[in-house]
């Protein structure tokens, strides 16, 4: 999930001591390439420790039971469980909103803009699939069709801020919004294809949530804890229904409204009355100080759109806490070199590594060709090779499709090591292509 947050200072508010200790720290978490390197950080200490003297405590750490119950009702599940559903639906409705913002108001809103990241990421996400089935069809590894479709875009925004101007603005791009439309694709796999027993009551509860929150929206209920409060009970209905539980976050993500409530001339008369009232000798002696003080909060936030504020409060939460924490959780691999060589990790490492640039390339190719898509003038088919490569870092999205595939332990270990080995490959290959690249020049073309 990319994001870039303005760092601006606004000169008039007094610098507190804190402040001045938090500021370096909180410039790290709006810099691009940090949750990237952070979330490789946690990824390799998982590893580290599942392979360590105190393997059996970390592994045991996850399987920790936790949870309430409340009379004959109980929802009591793994730590690791609640990971995986819980915190896992925050980062699912963040996608949400950012499919939201693409399609409203980002690289999505226009087919003809839309087409070349579309088809690229229609091929990236069944070539590599089709690669998996093909090899796996008949063994016990089958079910895992899903694992190479996904790309994750924190590794991928986290390697090209390291390679700098190696990489053209436009191949950033294409790239984000490919792994827009590829995290789309992994919801409805998810949806669809892990998916199996439905509880029709449970399902219901769900759905009638979600009736609840589009008739508040149709009413003009603006209350963040209203919609947080309804958004948990979609959650509890989802999980219980048997539909993925971070589905209901996709859902709530993509209900979210793109499009600020009030335009940009009522703020400004707002606050240029509050101006006047500020600096004038009245406000001390002026009543009811907190409401106006409450309405100017308002106005402000409803300036900019839910979708865009929801974005820049909860990035921090999701790239430095919720992905790392999964990533502690998940990617603790107790695994030895003959697991490298089963026929499970080698589908899932050709997948990543030769299915998602081939079939990125093919379906690109393909939509130029075509006259459907136009390949942007700063990027030549070199580094849209490289941009298929670092697609091929699955992570977070192949990692958790595989919990879902595969309830046996020693097959879902081996799916694993090849999602991380395939991962890493991929990173190498393409920063390596991006890294021996001659930045284009505005005068060059794509051939």
């Amino acid at each position: 999930m990319a994001h870039k947050a303005g760092t601006e200072q606004i000169l008039y508010l007094p610098q507190e001591p804190v402040q001045r200790l938090l500021k370096p720290l909180i410039r790290f978490l709006h810099v691009e390439a940090a949750s990237g390197i952070f979330l490789a950080l946690c990824a390799l200490l998982a590893l580290l420790m599942a392979n360590s003297p105190w393997s059996s405590d970390y592994l045991a750490i996850w399987k920790l039971p936790m949870g309430i119950s409340i009379g004959d009702f109980q929802l009591v599940h793994s730590l690791k469980h609640w990971i995986n559903d819980g915190l896992m639906a925050i980062f699912f409705f963040v996608i949400g909103l950012e499919v939201k913002r693409e399609i409203v108001v980002g690289e999505l809103r226009e087919l003809r803009r839309a087409a070349l990241p579309i088809s690229a990421a229609l091929g990236g996400m069944l070539v590599p699939a089709g690669l998996y089935f093909a090899l796996q069809v008949g063994q016990p590894g089958q079910n895992g069709w899903g694992v190479p479709m996904a790309t994750d875009i924190a590794f991928v925004v986290g390697c090209m801020a390291i390679l700098g101007s190696r990489v053209p603005a436009a191949l950033r791009v294409l790239l984000l919004s490919l792994a827009i439309v590829d995290d789309i694709g992994a919801i409805l796999v998810i949806a669809i294809g892990y998916t199996d027993t439905i509880h029709l009551s449970w399902l219901f509860t769900g759905l009638s949530g979600i009736g609840v929150v589009f008739f508040m929206q149709r009413i003009g209920v603006r209350s963040m804890l209203l919609y947080t409060l309804l958004g948990f009970l979609i959650w509890v209905g989802f999980h219980q229904s048997g539909i993925h539980a971070t589905i209901a976050g996709v859902v709530i993500g993509l209900m979210t409204p793109a499009r600020p409530y009030l335009k940009n001339n009522v703020a400004v008369e707002l606050f240029a009355g509050a101006s006047r009232l500020l600096h004038g000798d009245s406000w001390e002696n002026e009543l009811h100080r907190p409401e106006k003080v409450i309405t100017y909060q308002r106005v402000s936030r409803e300036t900019i759109s839910p979708v865009e504020y929801l974005i820049y409060l909860l990035h921090p939460w999701v790239a430095f806490l919720i992905m790392p924490v999964f990533a502690l959780a998940n990617a603790g691999v107790a695994f030895q070199m003959a697991d490298v060589a089963t026929s499970t990790a080698m589908a899932v490492i050709i997948g990543l590594l030769l299915g998602k640039p081939l079939g990125i390339l093919l379906f690109s190719w393909l939509a130029v060709k075509s006259g459907i898509a136009q390949l942007p003038t700063s990027v030549n088919w070199k580094q849209l090779t490289a941009g298929g490569f670092l697609a091929g870092i699955g992570f977070t999205m192949a990692l958790f499709i595989a919990g879902l595939a595969f309830k046996d332990e020693s097959l879902l270990r081996t799916v694993k090591v090849g999602v991380l080995l395939g991962s890493f490959l991929s990173a190498v290959v393409g920063m390596s292509i991006l890294g021996a690249s001659a930045p284009e020049t505005e005068t060059e073309q794509t051939t």
